[in-house]
């Protein structure tokens, strides 16, 4: 196994007739499960943004308090598990590959114990985000909108934290369709529920941040019972084991370098949000910087569909000893990002003047939008080959060399630049710095 993983990701040897059937049986392998990921990761972060656009429409003060609030509480939680949980692509892949059916359901539960403890501190930071933030030199009052806001927050991480393993452990066994319909009723319902709580019930902006725990108890009901009552899942789901206990070191261990891979990006972007805060006019910087960020988060979803699907290709192809099978699917996901990735920078750039008024309707809010967002298309071009490279390093285990690239290419050179370009040479540089350190 260790032979096959560290094995180089080259082109294969086979003879060329050969080489075509296996490319376009694996391009639609990789197609197969990237349309649902994708679908399904657009519909996930879209309920954040309806949060936030519901929020959007209720004055400029409680935008920027959520934006800022939706920010810190990626940096702080989200993000966190998204990471932590990157390590059932790893594990739960690699044993399906092999034929080890029963681990999946082992690595699951250790992934929710071990996520389940780390809900505790987080939960506490985001008791006081409004202190912090003042601490931090954010405006008093954005501030204060901030910390509602996250406090409402709180209650979503009691159905996150199983439904980001419920939905690791499924796409392991390129189950993907029913995590796709389960995210689509989810998102229908969230803006029901979301106009239900802010207007209907009149909680405003405590509602919209409500409105996120109600729709993930939804989606984590919907993929709970099909796990349980599907026999696709029969093999992997066999009950709780206390196996799952054994494995804890194991899963925590990847998992801390799963998490560093993915956290040292997205903590990279939501720095520049609170940097924002510090520049002349913060409800304004804020705001805009955070609607691109979040926009950007939506528009990846299209990479990121690709990345969990590469992986979970090289996973599946390195547990079963196929290495060659994950050559040729890491060389044609390489070339899908490139082209995805030109399409949907130049739709960006030509919807570039509309787009700010799904967000807002202060007219100096849509038209820096509208400068910022062809610059934020370059930085996707780029960032989608990132995103698939990523993927192939998840789906062979090697999270520490992604770890390592992050910390040098957005804390040595992103951030620094983004200080440089906004502080010093007052060039509005936060979305310009994220470009560098994403190439």
């Amino acid at each position: 196994m260790k032979t096959s993983v560290e094995e180089p990701l080259l082109a294969t040897g086979y003879d060329k007739e050969d080489r075509e059937n296996a490319v376009a049986a694996e391009a639609k392998r990789l197609l197969w499960l990237a349309g649902p990921l994708v679908a399904s990761g657009i519909l996930r972060s879209a309920l954040q943004m309806v949060s936030v656009m519901f929020v959007g429409h209720l004055g400029e003060l409680p935008l920027a308090g959520a934006s800022l609030a939706t920010s810190v509480t990626s940096v702080t939680g989200f993000t966190l598990f998204i990471g932590m949980s990157g390590a059932l692509d790893t594990l739960c892949g690699q044993a399906f590959g092999a034929g080890q059916y029963h681990l999946l359901g082992v690595y699951k539960q250790s992934a929710m114990v071990a996520l389940t403890l780390t809900c505790v501190p987080i939960a506490l930071v985001w008791a006081c985000v409004s202190q912090i933030l003042v601490f931090l030199g954010q405006d008093r009052a954005i501030a204060a909108e901030a910390g509602s806001y996250a406090w409402w927050l709180i209650p979503s991480l009691v159905p996150y934290v199983p439904l980001v393993c419920h939905i690791r452990f499924l796409q392991a066994q390129s189950i993907v369709v029913p995590v796709m319909a389960s995210s689509a009723i989810t998102a229908l319902g969230h803006v029901l529920v979301c106009w239900a709580l802010v207007h209907k019930a009149g909680m405003g902006s405590k509602g919209a941040a409500l409105s996120n725990a109600v729709s993930y108890c939804v989606n984590l009901a919907i993929l709970a019972i099909y796990v349980r009552v599907s026999g696709a899942c029969k093999r992997t789901w066999t009950g709780f084991s206390m196996e799952a206990f054994k494995e804890l070191p194991r899963f925590a261990e990847l998992a801390l370098s799963s998490a560093m891979m993915v956290c040292l990006e997205q903590w990279s972007f939501e720095l520049l949000v609170l940097l924002s805060g510090l520049l002349p006019n913060p409800a304004l910087e804020t705001s805009v910087l955070s609607i691109c960020l979040n926009t950007g988060d939506l528009i990846f979803m299209v990479a990121s569909g690709l990345c969990t699907a590469i992986s979970t290709r090289v996973s599946n192809e390195l547990g079963a000893g196929h290495p060659q099978a994950a050559k040729r699917a890491t060389n044609l996901v390489l070339c899908m990002a490139l082209s995805e990735g030109l399409v949907i920078a130049i739709t960006m750039f030509l919807l570039r003047n509309y787009w700010g008024y799904v967000y807002s309707n202060e007219e100096d809010v849509i038209s820096y939008i509208a400068r910022m967002i062809p610059i934020l298309a370059i930085s996707y071009l780029i960032d989608g080959l990132h995103s698939s490279l990523s993927g192939v390093l998840t789906g062979c285990g090697k999270q520490k060399i992604g770890a390592r690239v992050s910390l040098g290419a957005f804390y040595l050179a992103g951030i620094p630049m983004a200080v440089l370009l906004a502080f010093v040479f007052r060039l509005n540089g936060m979305v310009p710095s994220t470009t560098l350190s994403v190439s």
